[in-house]
């Protein structure tokens, strides 16, 4: 794929609903994290596919971050966007709601995950650019430049 080629961040945007059943849950009657880690990952996984039009392997999880909890019956919205677009790395966001009855969502969980582009060898593969249209998508692309620092000083440095 050529680099020039570039896409939209709606272009790969995913919005998913999931309701809370009693097999979601932990002991405590929450869901569990693990659970919303799994469908987090999915979502990235889906939003970097349809970016890259390619598989792709998750590369790293950051701030993972839980707010609330949500429990049996909730219905569990979750949207993914891209963030910053690489060579051939993307980050995703994936922002966790809870829906109410009368529609009204409250963040309960922000999460950025790496993901990879990789061709039908397992190697990574180049993706497309990612064109920023608003204020929000740029202020992500730049908090997004940001968090790949730190993952690299990370790394670096041996955390």
């Amino acid at each position: 794929m050529e680099r020039e080629t570039r896409k939209r961040v709606s272009d790969s945007r995913i919005e998913v609903i999931y309701q809370v059943r009693p097999e979601h849950l932990n002991g405590a009657g929450r869901l569990f994290g693990g659970r919303l880690m799994e469908w987090i990952d999915e979502i990235a996984g889906l939003v970097a596919i349809r970016h890259s039009q390619s598989n792709v392997i998750t590369a790293s999880v950051d701030n993972l971050k839980f707010l609330r909890g949500a429990f049996q019956g909730d219905l569990v919205v979750l949207i993914g966007r891209m963030s910053y677009v690489g060579s051939t790395s993307m980050e995703i966001r994936v922002d966790t709601y809870v829906e109410s009855l009368d529609g009204i969502r409250r963040l309960i969980n922000i999460a950025h995950l790496v993901q990879v582009a990789v061709d039908e060898n397992g190697r990574p593969r180049k993706v497309p650019g990612l064109i920023v249209d608003t204020e929000s998508e740029k202020a992500e692309w730049d908090a997004a430049v940001k968090r790949k620092e730190m993952r690299r000083l990370r790394k670096e440095e041996g955390f």
